[in-house]
């Protein structure tokens, strides 16, 4: 019998991305398929978890080249819905992070005229046990937003399992509404809540220590990160597992990253990370995501699944474009050491 499928719900985009402080003849600029719901389906495909995506793109040639990535690397298309007229892109400078050099370009994009009613969804989950997607649709506009909820609805109908990343995107919450007016309803569907005390802080309202920079410490980083967990867990009863990630980044390009999980009343912590400069940092929280799920969809340990996705999303610093190319053997080999 066929394994039910993870579903990944979002924009599929375009990235472009210039290199910083170079000629075009020495570095082109580079077009790259990505979107943070893409990687965590690519990163998974990668592994061997049946995945399939579902997102909205125009019926035009160029969609159809993304549609043959997202299928050379072994993700389930059919779901996919065509109406409107362009896709979303955004513009990002190699190396750069998400927060620095971005643009996006996504207004009337096929997926941002997204509506309720469009998606069939009994039809879309009919052969799934999972569902995961991220805070960037809903700050797209409002009748995204509700597109979300439709879809988390008919998907806590079936008891899919449902995965939120909170990722926190200022260049994109333009539409009257902020992030705590949407979130919490899309959040109370959720088993599994990825992202930091901050997102946590400004899409959920749960309180952050606006001084624990000052701390200095990773006991203390850890320690707010357990009370975050069951903040989450006690304001949204059916969430039973909270992931955050820490990644500090020097002046001097040093990169720091750890991570915790907290799940049955227990709290687990990854190694520390180190390293100096990266290749690319965006795509690494979705390759998080993507462990995660991948842990917990095998039934792994807790402590085993947080050192593999904490591996993971290390390990896509140090490589190009939005999605990762590690596979099981690569991560598992830096999460052990």
């Amino acid at each position: 019998m066929a394994k039910k499928k993870v579903l990944c719900f979002g924009e599929l985009l375009l990235r472009i991305s210039p290199a910083v402080n170079a000629t075009a003849e020495k570095n082109p600029v580079l077009v790259y398929v990505g979107g943070a719901e893409a990687n965590v389906a690519t990163a998974l495909a990668g592994w061997d978890v049946p995945v399939k995506y579902c997102t909205v793109l125009p019926d035009n040639f160029m969609a159809r080249h993304m549609l043959h990535y997202l299928e050379y690397h072994n993700i389930y298309t059919s779901s996919v819905l065509f109406s409107g007229n362009r896709i979303g892109l955004y513009y990002l400078e190699r190396g750069a992070d998400l927060k620095g050099n971005m643009v996006y370009d996504r207004d009337h994009s096929s997926f941002s005229e997204l509506k309720r009613g469009m998606i069939d969804w009994d039809r879309v989950l009919h052969d799934v046990s999972w569902f995961n997607f991220s805070a960037i649709s809903p700050a797209l506009n409002e009748n995204v937003a509700d597109a979300c909820l439709e879809a988390l609805e008919a998907a806590s109908k079936k008891d899919i399992t449902i995965s939120v990343d909170l990722n926190y995107r200022s260049r994109l919450w333009k539409y009257g509404k902020h992030p705590i007016d949407v979130m919490p309803a899309l959040v109370e569907h959720c088993d599994v809540v990825m992202g930091n005390i901050w997102s946590a802080n400004t899409l959920l309202g749960i309180p952050v220590d606006e001084h624990i920079h000052d701390k200095k410490s990773r006991d203390a980083y850890l320690s707010h990160a357990v009370e975050t967990s069951k903040q989450i867990i006690q304001k949204f009863p059916k969430c039973k597992t909270v992931a955050n990630t820490f990644r500090f980044d020097s002046k001097d390009n040093d990169i720091l990253y750890y991570t915790s999980l907290f799940t049955d009343n227990k709290e687990f912590h990854s190694q520390e990370f180190t390293c100096h400069g990266v290749v690319d940092r965006s795509g690494s929280g979705d390759c998080f995501m993507a462990g995660l799920i991948y842990g917990l969809y095998n039934q792994h340990a807790p402590q085993e699944l947080l050192n593999y996705a904490s591996a993971a999303a290390f390990g896509k610093l140090q490589e190009f474009g939005d999605a990762t190319g590690q596979d099981v053997l690569t991560v598992s080999e830096m999460s052990s050491k």
